[in-house]
């Protein structure tokens, strides 16, 4: 009976870079399909989708991907856009700002991995009562071994007989010793960040531990802009709030935070060992998500899209290979993918940011070979999508059709192109593309000139908002 009374929040920011290379900045984990095809965003939505409408925050650069996966779940809601992180206390605070006080937010981070729907929804439905009293219910995940890589809620006393439970301390990421002891002492859970309360009690605890995080983004939301359901905060107000997650800046103080255990199946996915361990593994141990052969090989995972991996005699790795970037390595050391992106990143590696394909709100490209003075793309349009009106002062293109039909603006000129034909748009000439079609339309494009960088794009018109003025 209190279905009506909740409305999810999606929390969809996070980089991800503990499982790069499938995540990246430009495409961070929660976005990436490794769940049966679905994205974790996806398959987060659909575990709410009897409690919309839902709202939904992530960074400006990855609103299309929130719209995409809303579209897929048929969740409907709304979508606050944030300019820049600032982690979950401001997210959680826009939201509540946002809200009814009386409404009951149910906050979610878009990257679990949680397959017993019916099990969690109920979990969460304990905790509705406790939350309309006053308190901030957090759902801890009964611990299956000593990890050291999520931060643990101590079990107090009993607020409702076997259920509910007020904390007794949080204990952020322990040694292995820590871990151990919290484990053995069993009153202690994985804190997963998913928190029920009501918009007033945030508010209310916000005003007491973190007054600036609130002033901030109460400014940030009475200045917001608003696109239909898009939620547009003001940047300077939403850019002045200190970036802190919601545990420091409130749970840690409040003395009204109530926990209920979780003994159902949960991941964060929050690293390649978390991620295998999706995969039945054989015989010996070993996962495959691709194509692999393994010989003489044991508790080996390997996830391969895009071309044969083989691995001979081996063991304990974690072996992940797409198109433009292989990681090797142990299974021990998993957590330290994130140590290796920081250190591609200051060597300004573009493939610890970014993919070789790139996702568009149009659909996407994926550059194929780049040489001197030239560059080859592979570009794939959705069904009546089209990519801005354009032109380049640097290079001349050549388009091929080889999947669907293509409407060809080159100059003054109108095309309706099908495959195996092709188009050649000279240098300085505005040009445009359209999938006038029901099927996904497939160019191959070839540019060359001297200089072939993305930031030598003139837009004219796009119905994406990236024109810009031209006098």
């Amino acid at each position: 009976m209190y279905e009506d009374l909740i409305q999810p929040v999606v929390l969809c920011g996070g980089s991800g870079t503990r499982l790069w290379p499938i995540s990246r900045e430009s495409l961070p984990k929660q976005f990436v399909p490794i769940i049966d095809g679905k994205s974790l965003l996806q398959v987060t939505l659909e575990r709410v989708a009897s409690l919309q409408p839902a709202l939904c925050i992530a960074n400006h650069s990855h609103g299309f991907f929130v719209q995409e996966a809303m579209s897929f779940s048929k969740v409907r809601g709304q979508l606050l856009l944030e300019p820049a992180g600032r982690n979950t206390a401001a997210a959680m605070a826009c939201a509540a700002i946002l809200s009814e006080p009386n409404a009951l937010l149910l906050f979610l981070p878009s990257d679990h991995y949680i397959p017993d729907t019916l099990e969690f929804l109920s979990t969460v439905r304990i905790g509705v009562t406790t939350a309309l009293d006053g308190y901030i219910v957090t759902f801890g995940i009964t611990p299956s071994f000593p990890s050291t890589a999520y931060g643990y809620i101590q079990q107090g006393a009993a607020l409702k007989a076997n259920t509910t439970f007020k904390v007794g301390r949080f204990v952020e990421k322990p040694d292995s010793e820590t871990a151990q002891s919290l484990i053995l002492s069993g009153d202690y859970l994985w804190n997963a960040g998913i928190f029920l309360c009501t918009a007033a009690t945030l508010k209310s605890a916000l005003a007491l531990h973190a007054p600036d995080v609130l002033a901030s983004c109460e400014t940030a939301i009475q200045n917001a802009t608003r696109d239909g359901d898009i939620i547009s905060p003001n940047g300077d107000a939403f850019l002045s709030c200190r970036s802190e997650s919601i545990d420091y800046a409130v749970m840690e103080h409040f003395d009204q935070v109530a926990v209920i255990p979780f003994s159902g199946q949960w991941s964060d996915v929050g690293s390649w060992n978390a991620v295998a361990e999706l995969t039945a593994a054989d015989y010996n141990g070993n996962r495959i998500q691709g194509q692999a052969l393994l010989l003489e090989t044991t508790n080996i995972y390997i996830h391969a899209s895009s071309r044969p991996v083989v691995a001979i005699g081996v063991s304990n790795l974690l072996v992940i290979d797409t198109p433009d970037a292989l990681l090797i390595s142990a299974k021990s050391h998993a957590e330290k993918v994130k140590l290796a992106v920081e250190q591609l990143n200051a060597m300004g590696c573009p493939q610890g940011r970014h993919h070789r394909r790139v996702v568009r709100p149009w659909g996407w490209f994926d550059s194929i070979e780049i040489g001197d003075r030239f560059q080859v793309k592979r570009i794939g349009v959705k069904p009546g999508a089209s990519l801005s009106l354009q032109m380049h002062y640097h290079r001349a293109e050549h388009w091929i059709v080889v999947k669907g039909t293509a409407e060809i603006t080159n100059g003054d000129s109108l095309a309706l192109l099908t495959e195996n034909e092709s188009a050649y748009i000279p240098l300085g000439a505005k040009h445009r593309v359209r999938n006038p079609g029901k099927t996904m339309l497939e160019i191959i494009e070839v540019q060359s000139g001297s200089y072939l960088g993305e930031d030598d794009i003139v837009r004219f018109s796009d119905v994406y908002g990236r024109a810009q003025p031209h006098h």
